[in-house]
């Protein structure tokens, strides 16, 4: 007894109290530390990996620091490493998250620039801070470093570290891998490396312009990474400065490293590649600051502010390394030099194509200095990306992002604007829902055809890509809609078929994420691929493409419907039916009373907050729908209004959807086979494609004609409103603009469609053509078309009982074609209805 009242009176001692709250938190730290790394991909036994924590633990937070005194800082640096170094490697694999994925980024820039000619000797690579040399091993998951590198230079200031690189190197028998124990500041490639012009040309080359330092011999570093370590270089200035004079003009950086910094440093600098996760909270900024300069590693944002000043940005990444409990930011980012693509020439020429300029008025800015070209008046049109690039050139800036992308197929937008932002980095559709072989039939596309389109899932775009036309511009407001297309684009130039497949066929491919960082990167731009590294697991491991987006909630709602009542099977046997005799039977029978019931129609699709979420149709959409319905039905809208309550209208709604839906689904399944030649609606049964039922992208066939060279070099993706586009469009250009059921959005009362159709005109050849879809029988906006100075034709109705296309979800399409000015007094031209089966229409 009187030992235990002896122990509490030690407890109720703070000093004890303080001491046994120590000891407690470094058992839990090591506990979490071992536990943390118990899956590292070097086996080690517990010992060594007691060991190797216990000596990580006491270098980073026990050991005194003896090399503050000198004020030397390869002293401070080897005062941190000696103690640790035999184990740098082992204890770092957990906590410095990105490494790997930057090195793979890097060889993917390497891959994509040798086999397109702009690499064409073997390349030069310095890795800045690179210690273990763990680095250039880890790169041999992706390039053979012994054959495709000349040289491989790793510089760092500790000398413990440069000890464990040269054994490393040794033990692998690299021959072009060497360790140079240095300051980053004083390292010059020239004294190590021989010029490529002083072995092959009689004389060298000063090329000052480039940031190659005046009167050097080197031709420069094909290849710069800094991985965790411009964190810990103190006078980091003077080591990015020298980074400029020793990267070949056409060379790239690679960075990995921590960081903290907050949405005011960098809200309107608009050439950072995107701020996607960028942002850290005041507690963040605060806590990680203090904690990693205990270890004298600084995250002031300066640092990656002025890596990014500069050089061009090509891929900015923003992550969170979730470790031991905590999330640690980091950022992975791919430059080059600023100048890069930077001439007035190559501005012109890539806005030309922008806004369908005459580029002989392109040509012209070769004899004019940027000042002339931004005040000349010869080119009257131009682009909101040429505009920016102006812009910061007057103000020694990098480009936009997009300006050193592999391909300009994205337009630049600025992704901060709250237009963008609305929809919350989601698109709502993951496939299209109109019939391409009805746009191939009514449109009948040409080779010198310039195509102005939604850009939805990018389905349609990619159909017209098959044609071959001169030009297609695809337009979204939303820029993940664009990110889908762009990803498509990517993957077609880059992949075989059965990778195309996998992701677009089936919407699924266990290997996403390798395949975006080492095969799709050079292919996308910095937003396109930020979107797809957050979002690319979730959409092709976890959920599958097609149940992602907005549209995803119609395709759950179904799933969960026909499993509930038990109608899974019927499904299974609706898609796999040979026979339109047996997918009617299979319809009428069974799957019909769900999908049609009264009720469902009634409480749930009817609903329009559901209608917007799930479908994507408006509430102007909406009253189209209503409206027909009403004059079909013989009631007018205000007597209507007049006979219910306003609580009751949402069942007139209600009424007007479920009829709809009937006029929708009973003809398509009676007139096209689901199984065999209707993938649109296969694809929502089932949730992928089959290898019978398809888009005519998805063929061995179009893969061979999309996947070649230079197939997309005709598309600019625009992510603005169409409106936006359509003003900045050279006039009498365009020759055919798809606008899906965009118009079926605008309100009536407004005047959105009489602008845009003024807009139209103005962009439009005569003899252009409008497609528009709608989901009313004779839409309001139609006569504004006639008032602009279109013939208006209605190419297709449906009436119940008929089926105008594969996928029939809307009620006409139009064709309206600009007239020339002299014929705008021409009386009506009546319209055309053609509202017979498919057969009739030639599809």
């Amino acid at each position: 007894m009187a030992a235990f009242e002896s122990a509490l009176k030690l407890l109720n001692d703070p000093l004890n109290q303080i001491g046994l709250a120590s000891a407690a938190v470094l058992i839990l730290l090591i506990a979490v530390f071992v536990a943390s790394f118990g899956k590292l991909k070097v086996s080690l036994s517990f010992g060594e990996t007691f060991y190797s924590y216990s000596r990580f633990i006491y270098g980073c937070f026990l050991k005194p620091h003896t090399g503050d005194a000198s004020g030397n800082q390869q002293d401070a640096l080897e005062s941190f490493y000696k103690a640790q170094a035999s184990v740098y490697d082992a204890t770092r694999q957990r906590l410095l998250h990105g490494r790997e994925d930057m090195l793979g980024l890097v060889a993917a820039q390497l891959k994509y620039r040798r086999e397109t000619g702009v690499l064409v000797r073997k390349p030069v690579w310095v890795d800045i801070g690179g210690g273990t040399g763990y680095n250039v091993e880890a790169m041999s998951q992706f390039l053979d470093v012994p054959t495709f590198f000349k040289s491989v230079y790793v510089v760092d200031f500790s000398p413990s570290l440069c000890k464990v690189a040269i054994d490393r190197f040794e033990r692998l028998g690299w021959k072009n891998v060497k360790v140079l124990c240095q300051d980053a500041r004083s390292f010059r490639l020239e004294d190590h490396e021989e010029s490529e012009s002083g072995r092959n040309s009689p004389t060298t080359t000063t090329q000052t312009k480039h940031g190659l330092q005046e009167g050097s011999t080197s031709s420069g570093a094909d290849v710069i990474t800094m991985s965790y370590s411009l964190s810990m270089i103190p006078e980091f200035y003077p080591v990015i400065d020298s980074i400029t004079s020793f990267l070949a003009p056409t060379g790239i950086i690679g960075v990995a490293d921590f960081y903290v910094q907050s949405r005011a440093d960098y809200q309107s600098r608009n050439y950072t590649g995107g701020d996607t996760d960028r942002h850290c909270n005041w507690g963040s900024r605060v806590f990680w600051r203090g904690w990693f300069d205990i270890d004298r590693v600084s995250l002031e944002a300066a640092r990656r502010d002025y890596l990014e000043y500069k050089f061009g940005t090509i891929i900015s990444v923003n992550a969170r390394n979730h470790f031991c409990g905590v999330r640690i930011p980091y950022y992975i980012w791919i430059g080059c030099p600023k100048e890069t693509g930077s001439s007035g020439t190559k501005l012109a020429e890539l806005d030309a194509a922008a806004t369908e300029s005459p580029y002989l008025s392109a040509l012209d800015l070769q004899r004019k200095s940027l000042e002339e070209a931004r005040k000349s008046t010869s080119v009257d049109i131009h682009s909101k990306a040429y505009e920016s690039a102006i812009v910061n050139l007057a103000a020694s800036l990098p480009l936009p992002a997009s300006w050193y992308q592999s391909h300009h197929w994205r337009i630049y937008y600025d992704n901060s604007l709250p237009k963008h932002k609305q929809f919350n980095s989601e698109y709502i559709y993951a496939f299209t829902w109109e019939d391409a072989r009805a746009d191939a039939r009514i449109l009948k596309i040409q080779e010198d055809d310039v195509i102005l389109a939604v850009t939805s899932a990018g389905d349609n775009a990619l159909s017209y890509a098959l044609q071959q036309p001169k030009r297609i511009h695809a337009v979204d407001l939303n820029p993940a809609q664009n990110h889908l297309l762009e990803l498509k684009i990517a993957a077609f130039t880059t992949l075989g078929y059965s990778d195309i497949w996998k992701l677009f066929g089936e919407g699924r491919h266990e290997q996403f994420r390798s395949l975006l960082v080492e095969k799709l990167s050079p292919h996308m731009s910095s937003l396109a691929f930020q979107f797809w590294l957050h979002n690319g697991e979730r959409t092709f491991v976890r959920r599958g493409l097609y149940y992602t987006g907005g549209s995803r909630h119609a395709l759950n709602l179904v799933k969960w419907l026909f499993r509930l009542l038990g109608l899974t099977r019927e499904v299974e046997r609706l898609c796999a039916a040979r026979t339109l005799n047996e997918q009617r039977e299979i319809w009428q029978k069974s799957i019909r009373r769900v999908l049609l019931s009264r009720i469902l129609s009634w409480t749930i699709v009817g609903n329009e907050r559901w209608l917007w979420k799930a479908l994507g149709v408006p509430p102007a959409q909406r009253e189209m729908i209503e409206h027909d319905y009403l004059r079909q039905s013989g009631i007018s809208e205000n007597s209507e209004s007049e006979i219910l309550p306003t609580a009751q209208r949402g069942i007139r709604s209600g009424r007007a959807i479920w009829e709809y839906l009937v006029n929708t689904l009973d003809p398509l399944v009676n007139t096209t086979l689901v199984s065999d030649d209707n993938h649109y609606y296969l694809l929502c049964l089932q949730g992928c494609y089959s290898r019978r039922c398809h888009p005519d992208y998805l063929t061995p066939k179009a893969h061979t004609k999309l996947s070649r060279p230079n197939a997309f070099d005709g598309l600019r993706i625009h992510t603005d409103e169409m409106n936006e586009v359509i003003a900045r469009m050279t006039p009498s250009t365009l020759t055919i603009a798809v606008l899906m059921d965009s118009m079926d959005w605008m309100d009536p009362k407004s005047l959105a469609a009489e602008e845009q159709i003024q807009k139209l005109h103005r962009a439009l050849k005569v003899g252009g053509r409008v497609l528009i879809r709608s989901s009313g029988l004779s839409p309001w906006y139609v006569k504004k078309f006639e008032e602009g100075g279109f013939v208006a034709k209605r190419v297709a109705a449906r009436f119940p009982g008929s089926c105008i296309d594969r996928v029939n979800m809307y009620a006409s399409t139009w064709l309206f074609t600009k007239v020339p000015e002299v014929s705008r007094e021409m009386p009506e031209v009546p319209m055309v209805d053609s509202h017979g089966s498919l057969e009739e229409l030639d599809i």
